[in-house]
């Protein structure tokens, strides 16, 4: 006789529900090889873990998705086109506000876009989850790591640099067809943001404003993106957007923050030259740049002048805004613009 596997029933029981509302445990005993009387035994334990709600009568229950849904869909990505997943597979199943349904959107079809055009993998697995209080959304490809990717095409060895250069915004693999705006909106969307890849990752948290962080990596091939959206989130896809545009009311991606703090560690410093050019690198793109200096106690002389003297004088269109300085790297900082 087949046992309940309660995890491996949460992993379609809401489609299930809404498809099955009337016959459910007919559905599960087709579906496991469970007897009757244990399917009605795991509904009844889905019920009491807020997974399905049951109405109707005892005789004739109607089940319906609780408070907690999932949905789980492995695909290849040969011929993938993202729309077709969200709306057929996943948008039906889940109950948000509109507006944490259009960012829920936006995040899912920009993740497995990339999952499609970038990863160079042959499958792909997404995840959505609803839980009383957030949207949890993991995507996961076998392909070569975004890491290897980018350093292929930029030649950037350094995870962390790499991930430096992907905070700032545009940057691409496939200039000719992205912009680079995907993953770096994606992850301002998110309450939590977990980039994996290449046995290394990346952390976001929206409310420590401390932008980008070293987190512990999971030990698999390919790219796994976990973004997280609060259900009682006041922030929307347009007020995430706007930020980023000049006047904070367009949709240009005109402004971008750079948190100079990836660059350092216990034992490397921000001193040198070469270091404030690879601050500077790219950001003629935009039209403002704030250095954020959030973790840095203090700065050198050559990377203060160069970064702030040199690189300014060398890029007169971007207006270069240091923020978030110690008095220390404040006070190297004028002195180089004196």
């Amino acid at each position: 006789m087949a046992r309940i596997d309660i995890h491996s029933l949460c992993l379609w029981i809401t489609a299930a529900a809404v498809a099955h509302p009337s016959d459910l445990a007919a559905h599960v005993v087709e579906r496991t090889g469970l007897s009757r009387a244990s399917a009605n035994k795991a509904l009844a334990r889905l019920v009491a873990l807020n997974w399905l709600v049951r109405e109707g009568t005892p005789r004739k229950p109607v089940h319906r998705p609780g408070l907690l849904r999932q949905v789980v869909q492995q695909y290849s990505l040969d011929g993938l086109q993202e729309d077709v997943p969200w709306a057929r597979d996943f948008a039906p199943y889940i109950t948000v506000a509109p507006h944490v349904l259009q960012m829920t959107q936006h995040a899912f079809v920009e993740l497995l876009n990339n999952a499609i055009d970038h990863s160079e993998g042959t499958s792909v697995t997404v995840s959505l989850r609803q839980t009383p209080s957030h949207i949890q959304l993991l995507v996961s490809d076998d392909g070569r790591g975004l890491f290897d990717k980018i350093e292929a095409a930029f030649d950037i060895a350094d995870p962390t640099l790499a991930m430096f250069e992907l905070s700032k915004g545009k940057l691409t693999s496939a200039a000719k067809r992205h912009t680079g705006r995907g993953l770096f909106f994606t992850s301002r969307l998110a309450d939590v943001f977990d980039l994996h890849a290449n046995q290394v990752a990346f952390q976001q948290r929206d409310w420590d404003g401390a932008g980008w962080r070293p987190g512990r990596a999971l030990q698999r091939r390919g790219t796994s993106i976990y973004a997280s959206i609060a259900l009682d989130t006041e922030r929307t896809l347009e007020s995430v957007l706007n930020r980023w545009s000049l006047d904070g009311q367009g949709f240009g991606f005109e402004r971008t923050v750079v948190p100079v703090r990836l660059m350092t560690s216990e034992h490397v410093g921000l001193e040198s030259r070469a270091q404030a050019r690879r601050v500077a690198s790219r950001l003629s793109a935009f039209k403002r740049a704030e250095i954020d200096f959030d973790g840095v106690a203090r700065i050198g002389h050559g990377f203060a002048d160069e970064l702030f003297r040199v690189q300014t004088g060398e890029q007169p269109t971007l207006d270069l805004l240091p923020i978030n300085m110690t008095p220390a790297v404040a006070a190297m900082v004028r002195s180089v613009r004196e």
